[in-house]
């Protein structure tokens, strides 16, 4: 089965476009491929090396070429609390690996830092850089050349797209994503918000605020609420690298230890040993990252994969555009709604029917390409499913609901929240910058009013405690993007902006600088491309300056006399005082090299071009 006309024209001009740099990629891979299992080629002193600390099964089964060694990169740590479930799992690929008879050693281990312990704070800068170290870091454990296949161990913001990049750099290799799962729901998202609000406001106090925190953010797993690293999760199951309904289900449960063993029986089945050869760099084309798009606006997902789902594209030899992205959401409704684009977490997702349910919803309109390769074998139809503990304690599998357990959180096509998807470009006089509109309601979706420039969101911070906002304005934070340090989040504008819009004032955020999933009720034109620290419009309006922002339209404009506009000389502040401390200093190359956030944020640049 074919997408609808629409899908498949986006598709057609992605394939076009990206001609050239996608068979100059499929050759280096297939020549990667060509030349088998790559033990056979080391020296003798190379492969002691590299079984030197195995069991001397394992020692005995790599000393040939024809047992398939499966090389795991993770991400974990025991701060994070969505990768500390990946202690244990290790433990359990290798042993699925033995009973698969084959072998799996820990090739990598990766960094991996939390958005949320760094919010608002000088670590934050280095988030957005932290997914290229990650694809870098894993390269470095698969350059040892001694696996057939690979899994990676990741889950949260920056850590799975960077372990993409890597992934599609080994292209030739087969690879499968093993999720950890999502932690217990906790207090509820909505009332965590309230909380930060009132503390924003100065009525509650600090230990209010962390007793909210704490009973939101509790245990092993994911944040529950709808962020960059759930819309990872979402992406990677509907682009065929996960197991199919593998994304949320809870750490630490048989059901999700048994979906890890499996996951890494399946990447042993998919080498070139085998009969199903499945190599991730042939598997994932400029289908499946259509599909990733697609699920992303049905779901309403995180802002940040408008420029990590340019850079894994680009990898491949895909050129994903913004206007694509925008161009695939005017087709597609949006069918979830979870927390900040609703009340529900993605536990609730989950339990009204999740993956399998929205995959069934999307492939009957026509809205998702049937027709491509999964870690599963071919065709996305095999991801309608629910994933469930038979008594042996394997996996089976069952269609998904015909129904959805809760149409407030998970509706069927017929029954949409909106017939167009979460995200849209915003293009005009200020360049072109990316908004979040499933959870911004229709009437605040227009903002024209006067400017307030700001170069940190600690300055708007104090002017809102100096009661200085209490009017209708859009906050202009600008010198927030890649090059100017690192384009950190700006989470704690979240409170802030809300508390105003609630007080009746009509409010908005124009920004250089990310928000990523926890983009909310307030319009917020981010990414805004080209950057201040470039020269681009953004640093030249003032004080004052009125600006429209009509996510309805897609425009973001300041309604200044073009002429008078263009004779202004952009600011250039002192930045330098944001380039040392907590690493900064360390990154300065990236800040130099990084490119725009419409073509991925990347420092590798002209190396995924091809």
């Amino acid at each position: 089965m074919t997408a609808r006309r629409e899908i498949e024209a986006v598709t057609a001009r992605i394939r076009e476009r990206s001609r050239v740099s996608r068979e100059a990629y499929l050759a280096r891979i297939d020549e990667a491929a060509s030349k088998g299992p790559h033990r056979a080629r080391l020296s003798c002193g190379n492969l002691a090396h590299g079984f030197a600390a195995c069991a001397p099964q394992d020692k005995a089964a790599l000393s040939g070429d024809t047992v398939p060694n499966l090389g795991i990169i993770t991400a974990y740590n025991d701060m994070l609390s969505a990768h500390q479930p990946y202690e244990t799992f290790p433990a359990l690929i290798k042993e699925a690996a033995r009973e698969a008879g084959g072998v799996a050693q820990v090739a990598a281990g990766v960094p991996a830092m939390c958005d949320g312990v760094t919010q608002g704070q000088a670590g934050m800068q280095l988030s957005l850089f932290s997914r290229d170290v990650i694809a870098m870091a894993a390269a470095i454990g698969l350059s040892h050349n001694m696996f057939d296949a690979a899994v990676f161990l990741g889950i949260c913001d920056k850590i799975v797209p960077g372990l993409a990049i890597a992934a599609l750099t080994f292209g030739h290799l087969p690879a499968v994503f093993i999720p950890a799962g999502p932690m217990t729901s906790g207090l509820p998202n909505d009332e965590k918000a309230k909380v930060r609000q009132l503390y924003a406001e100065g009525k509650v106090g600090r230990d209010a605020l962390l007793e909210a925190e704490a009973k939101s953010y509790h245990g092993p797993g994911t944040c529950t609420f709808y962020g960059t690293a759930n819309s990872n999760q979402m992406l990677m199951e509907i682009m065929g690298l996960h197991t199919p309904g593998s994304s949320f289900v809870n750490p630490n449960t048989p059901l999700r230890d048994a979906l890890t063993k499996e996951a890494a029986k399946r990447a042993l089945a998919i080498t070139a040993l085998g009969n199903e050869f499945t190599p991730v760099g042939r598997m994932i084309d400029e289908r499946s990252i259509v599909n990733g798009v697609v699920g992303l606006n049905a779901t309403g997902g995180s802002t940040n994969h408008t420029i990590h789902l340019i850079a894994m594209a680009a990898t491949a030899g895909i050129q994903l555009t913004w206007a694509d992205i925008a161009e695939v959401s005017e087709h597609v409704p949006l069918l979830a709604r979870v927390y900040p684009n609703g009340l529900a977490d993605v536990n609730h997702f989950h339990a009204a029917g999740g993956i399998g349910f929205l995959v069934r919803e999307l492939l009957d309109a026509g809205l998702l390409h049937e027709d491509v390769d999964t870690v599963w074998g071919p065709g996305l139809r095999q991801y309608a499913v629910e994933a469930k503990l038979a008594q042996d304690g394997t996996v089976i599998r069952e269609p998904a609901p015909q129904k959805s357990g809760n149409e407030k959180v998970l509706a069927p096509i017929s029954k949409a929240f909106q017939p167009t998807g979460g995200l849209r470009v915003l293009t005009g006089n200020l360049g072109q910058a990316i908004i979040k509109i499933s959870a911004v309601k229709p009437e605040h979706r227009v903002i024209e009013a006067p400017a307030i420039v700001f170069h940190s969101q600690e300055e708007l911070q104090a002017a809102f405690k100096a009661g200085e906002l209490d009017r209708d304005f859009v906050a202009v934070i600008r010198f927030q993007g890649p090059k100017a340090n690192g384009m950190p989040e700006l989470h704690k504008l979240t409170p802030v902006l809300g508390v105003l819009q609630d007080r009746g004032h009509r409010v908005a955020l124009v920004t250089d600088g990310r928000m990523s999933g926890a983009s909310g009720k307030v319009p917020a034109a981010i990414h805004v491309t080209p950057e201040a620290s470039e020269g681009g419009p953004i640093a030249r309006i003032m004080n004052g300056d009125v600006v429209k922002l009509d996510a309805e339209a897609g425009t973001l404009e300041v309604l200044v006399d073009a002429e008078e506009f263009a004779r202004r000389t952009p600011a250039a502040p002192d930045l330098s005082y944001e380039h040392y401390g907590m690493g900064r200093e360390l990154f300065a190359a990236f800040r130099s090299a990084v490119s725009r956030a419409e073509e991925g944020a990347t420092v590798f640049g002209n190396a995924l071009a091809g």
